[in-house]
Parts: structure tokens; sequence; C-alpha cells
């Protein structure tokens, strides 16, 4: 990993309402900790709404631009942008062919939203010719098709189809981005010109938002400047998709334009100037990453579709319940021993605070769920997997370090929250009305529970910058099994419990 500030330039239009082409760029640098310059391809008058017109500079004045750049900076990457004409993409070819960085980036500009071309069919011809010039080429799916010269793709198979084919072509990396695809998945994956499968692929939930404009210059801009600092495009992605995600997520604290609006290209600095710290690379960000198939695993469980679409049976609404309280009583132990052992006064009010909710808040409403179906007091015993999570959370709050122990108890946060995320939107997409557990579901929806899963994870952030290299392996470790417990019990009801008055199913 390179210590050095990476020094990028992006060769991109404008936009006026800051969040897309060359000011995004500039902003996606800034925020992976790059020094950003810019050469001005095309100036565009356009807003969140749609582009209303374009000015061409001449083409001698933008290799001006880049000449000068040139001539006095050392530059460690180039995202390049919108190339609108054939001597602008010569222009940009050329500089190239006399300057090339160490990293290439391009995005490939050539499909409106709408649909409609942006490029005549010389220049598209100019800029596939460009392509063998880049390290990466990061098309949305309707450029990728385009290049691939086929129609636009309507699976995640034949989407990375087309990437290898592109790939092989011109020799360079591609990055298949899977989050124009119909549903509620956001897979991306790097292809490469040699090997037959992906060199490395993503999957995660579609952040429920309508502010997605300039995704595409971010993500790219994002990559050229991680790829400086870590020399690993895989790192780097999986770096620059946690960071994106938390933009999108936060986009509508912007408040900009109408239309699609801009993501929060500088959440992470928020997060920062609220608590007056400082906010790296989070850890957080990777152990999400590396949980996606676990998470994924839980969303797909018959136990967890049928809770959201109010089918599930409610003998075993009520068995998951009788378990859950069970486990809470050992989660708050949990976070009390945490407690006593956090070393700064918010964490060790935090999770005090938390043990203590769990006996006074949640588990009264599991009790009252519980007295309201005639069960209070009848419960089963604690079954295998309600034993072995509260063991396992219990023996790494009080004998592993205390960022292994927050690593531990974090899913039961972050995990939770995200289902459900994943469970109201099943739930809104049925009869809301007749939902049998409307009034259950709805607390997901608690800002208190959302801010304290924020807290929870930015108190891990602080722990694991402060811990070494074998400590945040075994957060990782724990943090995925924490990850796996969580599944299993979501996956325990499927079988049935022993609960007095209740049809046999037992919570193996």
């Amino acid at each position: 990993m390179s210590a050095r500030v990476p020094r990028v330039l992006a060769i991109a239009g404008t936009d006026p309402t800051g969040g897309a082409g060359q000011h995004a760029d500039l902003k996606s640098i800034a925020a992976m900790g790059g020094y950003g310059m810019s050469a001005v391809t095309a100036l565009v008058a356009q807003n969140t709404e749609g582009v209303r017109s374009v000015h061409v500079p001449p083409a001698d004045f933008l290799t001006a631009q880049l000449d000068a750049v040139s001539d006095d900076v050392e530059i460690d990457a180039v995202k390049i942008g919108m190339l609108g004409s054939v001597p602008v993409i010569e222009a940009v070819a050329g500089w190239l062919g006399r300057h090339r960085p160490p990293v290439v980036v391009l995005d490939p500009v050539m499909v409106a939203t709408s649909g409609g071309r942006l490029l005549e069919p010389d220049a598209e011809d100019a800029l596939r010719a460009v392509l063998g010039l880049a390290d990466l080429v990061t098309p949305n799916l309707q450029e990728l098709a385009v290049l691939a010269g086929d129609a636009l793709a309507s699976s995640w198979e034949e989407a990375l189809a087309q990437g290898h084919r592109v790939a092989r072509e011109h020799g360079t990396l591609v990055l298949v981005k899977g989050g124009h695809l119909a549903g509620d998945r956001t897979p991306d994956a790097l292809v490469g010109p040699e090997s037959p499968e992906p060199l490395v692929a993503f999957d995660g939930a579609r952040v429920p938002t309508d502010n997605s404009h300039g995704t595409g210059c971010s993500l790219s801009s994002a990559l050229a400047t991680l790829q400086v600092r870590h020399g690993d495009w895989a790192r780097s992605l999986r770096i620059a998709r946690g960071w994106l995600r938390g933009a999108l997520e936060r986009s509508a604290e912007l408040e900009v334009g109408h239309g699609s609006g801009p993501v929060h290209h500088f959440h992470h600095v928020q997060e920062a100037l609220e608590t007056w710290g400082t906010v790296p690379e989070r850890f957080s960000d990777e152990l999400w990453e590396v949980s996606a198939p676990v998470r994924r695993e839980i969303e797909e469980l018959e136990f967890v579709r049928r809770l959201g679409d109010g089918g599930l049976e409610p003998e075993r609404f009520l068995a998951y319940l009788d378990q859950d309280l069970q486990y809470l009583d050992g989660y708050s132990r949990a976070l009390a021993a945490l407690a006593a052992r956090a070393p700064a006064e918010e964490a060790r009010s935090f999770f005090a605070a938390g043990a203590v909710s769990c006996t006074e808040t949640e588990a009264q409403l599991h009790r009252a769920r519980l007295r309201h179906a005639g069960l209070e007091g009848a419960g089963a015993p604690a079954g295998e997997v309600t034993r072995r999570y509260t063991t396992f959370l219990l023996a790494a709050t009080a004998a592993e370090p205390y960022p292994v122990g927050l690593a531990a108890v974090l899913p039961c946060y972050w995990v939770y929250a995200d289902v459900g995320r994943h469970l109201q939107e099943l739930a809104r997409r049925s009869d809301a009305a007749a939902h049998p557990y409307a009034d259950w579901l709805a607390t997901y929806a608690d800002e208190g529970f959302q801010e304290a899963t924020r807290t929870a994870r930015r108190l891990l952030d602080q722990a694991a910058r402060d811990a070494g290299p074998a400590v945040r392996e075994r957060m990782r470790e724990v943090f995925l099994e924490a990850c796996a417990l969580e599944r299993d019990f979501f996956a325990a009801p499927a079988a049935a419990s022993r609960l007095p008055g209740v049809v046999a199913i037992e919570y193996s």
C-alpha cells in the first residue's frame, strides 16, 4: 500500500449541479484520499432532471489542458469519462501515448439514461480503439452491450458473457456492473482477458433510493484512486463498493435537486465531523462485504420470507419469540461484559445501556406477545442454536480482546437491522392492513435502534484502527461466525417448538 497521496487526473465533462462528470470525479478522488485534477472535455448544461445542452471546446484546447498538467505534475492515475467526438477521443489517445500514467480507468459514456446513443457511430468506433489503452473499463449495462456489439443483457450471466467478450477483444479488465438489472440485487464482477471466470465478484442488496446521479463517474474515479493506494483491483473494488453503498444510503441528506439526486460522496467525513475524529477506510465496510453471502442466505430462508409476507404460521413465530427471549438474556450479559472491558466512557455507557435495554425493553415486548398468546412462563428449553450462540457471545466478550468481543456482538445490531429492512420491504408488498406481524416488524424502523446500530459500527471502527493485524483478523473471523449464527438462529424455526399449548414444532 502506498502512503503517498494519489494524484489523479479526471478527463471528463462538467455538471453544474455537482453530482456527475468531473465534479463527481473530484469529490470521489478526495473522498478516497487523493488529490484531484481535471481537464474539461465538454461543458454540459444539466441538472438532476436531465441534460439541456452540451458545448464541446476545440480538441486542441483539450490537448493544451492535458499538456499543462503533465508538463508540471507527476500523474499517478487517470480517470476518463465523457469523450463526445472523434477529435476529442483522438486528442486523449494521443496524450496517453505520450504520457501514460501507471493507472488508467475508462468509464465509456456512450448511452444516455433514456437509452439514446450519445456518440455518432464513428465516435463509438474511435472509443473502442482506446479501450486497449485502459487498465480497467467500467461500462454500465447499456454501454457494455454497445461495446460487445450485442443486445442489452437481461440477466447477470448474459452481462458476464459480454464483459468477458470485451475484455478478450481489447486485452483489458472490465468491471461488469449489475445495478441496472431487474431485481433487488446489485452484483459486480471484475473480468479479465484470459480467465473464463470472474477474477472477483461481489453481491449485495439494492439500496432503496432514487438518488443515483453520477454513480458511474463516482465509482470509476474512486477505483482509480484506490488502485494507486493498494495496487490490487479486487481490494480497490471492495472498498469502493462499501463507500458507494454508504454514499447511496445517505444521499437523501443532501437534498439536491428534484430529479435523481447525487450520492453523498463525503458521508464518511460527515460521520467524522460529527464525532470530531477521522475516518479512513472503515473496517466495518470490509466486514460487511465479506459477510454478503451469509446475509443473502438469511434473506432467502423460508422463515424470513414467510415472516415478511405474513404467511408464517403463528406457532413458528411464537417459537421464535420464545427462543429469542432466552437469547436476549445471554446477549444482555455479553453486552454487560463488553461494557466492563470497554476502554472509553462512551463505549462503556453505550453497551451498559444496551444490556439494560435487552432485559427491560426488548424482552418485555417479547413477554407481552407471548402473554397475549397465553404462553407466558411456559417456554421450551433453550434450543441448541440458542445455547451455541449465547455461549459464543459470552466467551468472546469475556475472554477475547475487547475489539474481538465488539465484532462478536455487532451482527446482532447490524444484521438484524438489515434483515429488518428486508422484512419491511416484503411487508410493503403484501396487504399491510392484514399482515399479522405488522406491529412487530414496525419495531425495525425505530430510529433509536438504527442509531444504536450506527454507534456500534462506529465504535468497532475506532477499535479496529488501534488494533494490530492479528486482532483485526480475529475480528473478521468472529464477525463472520456471529453472522453464521444469526443465519442459524433464523433458520431454526423451520423445525418446531415444544411450547405447551402450541402445535409441536421443534426449535433445534
